[in-house]
């Protein structure tokens, strides 16, 4: 696409003013937070006050933003979210994605080490191959939770600035694009600040155009997964075997990688029967996810944690490794098939 068409496509607060403020879909005029936000812009960057005061005239707050980043799918239990990504049309559009998209994934595995089944299930955990890349407009999302949503207000009032500069970089006006509730823009749902680092033109046309271009989505994912430490050929997750008794020592906090595999080894984890074994010194990371009958348990590898770096939680980085196993599973069955009928 482009930029002719890109640009026509494209904090404690009480709850009671939250809700004064993002019930009605208020504009942004006359407020002083909004007019310091302005001031900011204005000495950093050299924006023309005015022009942004107009601007946020026409930006709207939304409590449908507020409510549905208030209630994130990775809240649900991993039997209910896997449900939502894995299903049989979603991992048969993944093929169908990989086979016209071949040429661009096999170039993404060759320059950034990220195999095609990856990056695909990346976008089709994100926006179902492009077929849902949101409705929200950016303006209104990234200022709703700048402004009126102060539990990650300097998070996202940093993620405006980055759009307004983008925005500015790339001839757009910045009402038109839209995006995800809370501003993730284009195939893979880059925010801003993500555009800004790891968007590249993979095609060569001139422009890093992420909303029309699958060429330039498979480019800027493999170009993020390479920049946050993606290890060619390292495996990301296995099934473990956990011994009976108490595993709580293995459950560490967060999402890094905390203990080795001798750790665990001596609190009786180990891979399935059948699953590669990490070397003793490797970092690895016990993760219990919840199914209606128990818990599953797997062991979580430097490479699901890269996944993790495009969105901070362990159900996504699970679901994009499921979804890349079964479609790279379907995809050798089509090859295996079309070489059996080549041998007739």
């Amino acid at each position: 696409m482009k930029r002719a068409t890109l640009a026509v496509c494209l904090a404690a607060f009480p709850l009671c003013l939250l809700a004064e403020r993002a019930g009605a879909d208020a504009d942004f005029s006359q407020r002083e937070d909004v007019a310091r936000f302005v001031s900011a812009m204005e000495a950093r960057h050299g924006y023309d006050a005015g022009a942004l005061q107009t601007l946020f005239r026409d930006a709207r707050s939304s409590r449908k933003i507020i409510n549905a980043i208030s209630k994130p799918a990775e809240a649900l239990p991993w039997h209910k979210y896997r449900g939502i990504f894995l299903k049989p049309d979603r991992i048969r559009q993944g093929l169908q994605f990989w086979r016209e998209n071949q040429t661009q994934l096999d170039r993404v595995a060759a320059r950034y080490g990220v195999p095609p089944e990856v990056a695909t299930a990346i976008i089709g955990v994100e926006t179902k191959y492009g077929r849902n890349t949101g409705g929200f407009r950016v303006l209104d999302a990234l200022a709703t939770l700048a402004f009126d949503y102060p539990k990650r207000g300097r998070f996202f009032a940093k993620e405006l600035e980055h759009y307004l500069l983008l925005t500015q970089e790339q001839s757009l006006d910045p009402r038109l694009p839209t995006g995800s509730y809370a501003g993730a823009m284009g195939i893979p749902q880059f925010i801003p600040s993500s555009y800004r680092a790891y968007a590249v033109d993979f095609d060569g046309d001139g422009l890093a155009d992420i909303w029309e271009n699958p060429a330039d989505a498979i480019g800027s994912v493999g170009n993020y997964f390479k920049e946050h430490g993606w290890r060619q050929g390292g495996a990301v997750a296995v099934p473990a075997a956990v011994a009976d008794g108490d595993v709580s020592a293995a459950l560490t906090p967060g999402l890094k990688l905390a203990l080795t595999m001798a750790d665990l080894t001596a609190l009786g984890i180990a891979p399935e029967a059948g699953s590669a074994a990490p070397a003793a010194s490797a970092k690895v990371k016990l993760l219990r996810l919840e199914n209606k009958n128990g818990p599953e348990h797997w062991l979580a590898f430097h490479n699901f944690y890269v996944i993790t770096r495009y969105n901070h939680s362990a159900l996504y980085a699970m679901a994009v490794h499921q979804l890349a196993g079964a479609i790279k599973a379907l995809h050798e069955a089509e090859l295996a098939k079309s070489a059996g009928h080549g041998g007739d």
